[in-house]
């Protein structure tokens, strides 16, 4: 399973980054090439056509329905349902939060009534409930962001190599069902958009490195990819609380860079070569 970081920063794109992103891809036991999508942010439509045509997307997988992580569906929306060459591909399977429909609808300025299941094969996320696609198998975990039906998502991907298995935190603070979603996972893709010393007072929102570490170490996973990270965020900051509170390889995830999910044997956090170049 590779991850590419098509956007990695919190709560609103940066100058170098769009929002939330990141495209997973596997291969199937026939060869085939299966791609999913976690998140849709601010900027990253854009930025993805960059590293796949629109028309391979497989599914999109949403944590939440805040704009950082989703608003970029509609624009998908309009490159399904208007492009004069016709669309490549069939309806794009979406999975998410049972309002997500009514969000969309919303988003244009749509009546109540309107369809979008031309374009979209919509999946309302149950709690624990796994989804196949392809070689895929994804379960939310509900978590704890103020807005409703928030998830981390566990991807188990079935490849070459076994069973390898990435959590995207999606928006969270500390809860036993991120450790849940976490479980020995090969990376843990978690988001650090809060520092410790700052942002004390609030709770029940986002995590710390710090915070993020020590979910890795209960969950015992093997490596910490931080990402969520605002532009006010110190990238170092982030890394040195979460490398107190994790004994395993931290990085921070970068945007147009790809890894390999089961990773080198040492463990360790390499990346394979950036996917834009000169980046």
């Amino acid at each position: 399973m590779i991850l590419t970081v098509i956007g990695n920063t919190g709560s609103f794109p940066g100058p170098d980054a769009p929002a939330s992103c990141y495209l997973l891809s596997g291969e199937d036991a026939h060869g085939r090439t299966w791609r999913i999508v976690l998140d849709m942010g601010n900027g990253a439509l854009g930025v993805l056509q960059r590293h796949i045509d629109l028309h391979e997307i497989d599914a999109i997988m949403l944590s939440h329905l805040h704009p950082d992580h989703c608003v970029d569906v509609g624009g998908l929306h309009v490159a399904v349902k208007w492009d004069p060459r016709g669309w490549q591909g069939g309806r794009i399977p979406i999975y998410g939060p049972s309002m997500l429909h009514g969000y969309l609808n919303q988003l244009h300025l749509l009546p109540p009534e309107h369809s979008m299941d031309t374009e979209f094969d919509f999946h309302v996320w149950q709690a624990n409930q796994p989804v196949t696609v392809g070689p895929f198998t994804v379960t939310p975990h509900p978590v704890n962001h103020p807005c409703p039906e928030p998830y981390a998502l566990r991807v188990e991907y079935r490849g070459a190599q076994g069973t390898e298995v990435l959590t995207y935190s999606g928006d969270t603070d500390v809860c036993d069902e991120l450790v849940a979603a976490a479980r020995d996972a090969d990376v843990f893709l978690c988001e650090a958009a809060y520092q410790e010393g700052r942002e004390d007072h609030l709770r029940g929102i986002h995590l710390t490195g710090k915070r993020a570490g020590e979910t890795a170490t209960a969950a015992g996973v093997r490596r910490l990819l931080l990402t969520h990270l605002p532009v006010w965020n110190s990238v170092d900051a982030a890394t040195a609380e979460a490398v107190g509170a994790f004994s395993g390889p931290v990085t921070v995830a970068r945007v147009a860079t790809s890894y390999d999910v089961a990773g080198p044997t040492d463990q360790s956090f390499t990346a394979l070569a950036s996917a834009v170049t000169g980046d």
